[in-house]
């Protein structure tokens, strides 16, 4: 037993996933609100709210009301201390997503209920499916018309592949919604719209009582009995080890924006989420409760503050304490660093820490020292995999447009990409600069930041490149045969590995055919 395992249990560490536009960024804000952090909660976009999300802090995120980057927020609550990770929902910004799923113990996916699931929830449950990471389901956007609620499970359902159990009910939607019955704690929650403060609520017992009918008319109240008798009937009863397992999510209702139904969301975190959970390292599996501190960087962020420059390298903690001053291992480079000023988050604002504890997420300060994957431990070899790079799928020249700015863009270009946003390959044949993304909304954002936090301005040119793969061959002749033939598409990327770029799916068919002792990847562990 461990002497911090106290404080070990009190950690809730969990992101906050979903589709775009689905109301992440508002859930966080909700949450924040309830836990005392805020008090005033902010908006992605609004008009009558001047104050934008505490997550979305960079100027791009309050110019376009999107998230661009995974921030990380952490709050007391009831005794718990739980830290949020807001990750971006588009497409283009996955990467970084999947990469804070790493650094989890469980996951609040939220869905519109307009439209239901998306393509983009699908492949996200396949990454926590992968991981038996637990998940709980938030029904989002009650105060619109929506699906029914029962089509809407099955749809989950099936298109998950996750059995769900509701343990909050809506009654009406829309215009007409009424608010929330509580099945996990049997309360009734009626609703009153607020969208910055947090609202009072009427507790009600017993479903059965004649009162509800005063509460939410005749109509209503016989549907909701209906319903509750329905779902006792059709779903398994909750079990906490199945969610604990991945097996089930429980789901609620309610509104973010309108601060409804967040707070049940919250309780019923607190009292069922996973603490910090074993993390498989390559070489054995660390758990929560040891002694030694082991702790793996997940994510780096360049220019926190514009004013200084700074990269900030996101530390997840597997076990034991961390303490400032005290040395630490840094195993790629196999030295010791000492770290004077860690920090805690929330958003941009940041506090420099004396401990954390496993389950924390910490800040240090890089300075060229971190790349995304780096272990540091205190003392023993540990290497943690599962971060990788995937091949990018649009791929574009970038050309310096202001002759006299070329070392603020090369110093621009080279933090952006150890910040893992995009990826940069230098072409052999004629050393020009490509970058390679998984959306154009990356080129626009890379555009944007190096303007206004380097004061670089580049231009894109085209290129036509149907995919990067990295290659690599036990036989030396067959792999300087293969560049020779191919010079024109050979590339180095950042780590100075060999890639090749094709430039249609066909050609890479016939490259692989023609030179079978190469072998080709197509995400950069291997």
């Amino acid at each position: 037993m461990s002497q911090y395992s106290e404080e070990i249990k009190r950690r809730r560490t969990f992101a906050i996933v979903s589709h775009p536009d689905a109301g992440k960024t508002t859930l966080t804000e909700k949450l924040l609100l309830f836990g005392g952090a805020i008090h005033v909660a902010g908006a992605v976009k609004s008009n009558k709210i001047k104050k934008t999300a505490t997550s979305d802090w960079m100027e791009i995120e309050k110019q376009r009301g999107i998230s661009v980057a995974t921030s990380v927020m952490a709050f007391d609550y009831d005794d718990h201390k739980v830290n949020i990770l807001d990750t971006p929902g588009h497409q283009d910004f996955a990467e970084d997503t999947f990469r804070t799923l790493t650094a989890v113990d469980s996951v609040i996916i939220v869905i519109d209920i307009a439209r239901g699931e998306e393509a983009q929830t699908r492949k996200l449950m396949e990454v926590c499916r992968m991981r038996k990471t637990p998940v709980i389901v938030f029904v989002n956007k009650m105060d619109r018309d929506g699906k029914d609620p029962f089509d809407l499970l099955d749809e989950i359902e099936e298109e998950l592949q996750i059995k769900v159990r509701p343990l909050s009910w809506p009654i009406d939607m829309g215009q007409r919604f009424k608010g929330v019955y509580n099945i996990y704690e049997q309360k009734l929650d009626l609703y009153t719209p607020s969208k910055q403060y947090v609202t009072e609520k009427i507790e009600f017992n017993d479903i059965n009582s004649p009162e509800l009918e005063n509460h939410i008319g005749d109509t209503l109240a016989e549907k909701l009995r209906a319903d509750i008798e329905l779902i006792e009937g059709v779903y398994p009863e909750f079990d906490v080890d199945t969610y604990l397992k991945g097996d089930i999510a429980p789901v609620f209702f309610g509104s973010a924006l309108n601060n409804f139904g967040v707070k049940e969301l919250l309780d019923c975190f607190i009292k069922i989420a996973p603490s910090p959970r074993p993390i498989q390292a390559v070489e054995r599996v660390v758990e929560p409760e040891e002694d030694s501190f082991p702790g793996f960087i997940f994510k780096i962020h360049a220019n926190m503050d514009p004013n200084h420059r700074s990269c900030i390298a996101f530390v997840k903690i597997c076990s034991g304490r961390f303490e400032r001053n005290a040395p630490y291992k840094h195993v790629r480079f196999g030295k010791q660093l000492r770290f004077s000023s860690p920090t805690a988050f929330m958003a941009q604002k940041k506090e420099t820490v004396d401990e954390a504890f496993a389950g924390d997420i910490i800040g240090l300060p890089d300075t060229g020292n971190f790349k995304i994957g780096d272990t540091l431990t205190s003392g023993e070899e540990l290497h943690f995999k599962g971060l990788p790079s995937f091949s990018p799928e649009m791929f574009k020249y970038i050309e310096n447009a202001d002759p006299m700015k070329a070392k603020q863009l090369n110093k621009g270009i080279e933090q952006l990409m150890d910040e893992g946003v995009a990826q940069l390959f230098t072409n052999q044949f004629n050393g020009r600069k490509i970058i390679g993304t998984v959306g154009q909304l990356q080129f626009e954002v890379i555009q944007y930041r190096l303007l206004h936090e380097y004061g670089a301005q580049c231009k894109w040119e085209p290129i036509s490149l149907y995919k990067a793969c990295w290659i690599e061959s036990d036989n030396p002749v067959a792999l300087e045969n293969f560049k020779k033939r191919k010079s024109q598409y050979m590339a180095l990327d950042k780590e100075g590995r060999d890639v090749y770029l094709a430039d249609s799916g066909y050609v890479l068919t016939m490259a692989q055919q023609d030179f079978p002792d190469i072998r080709f990847h197509f995400t950069s562990e291997f």
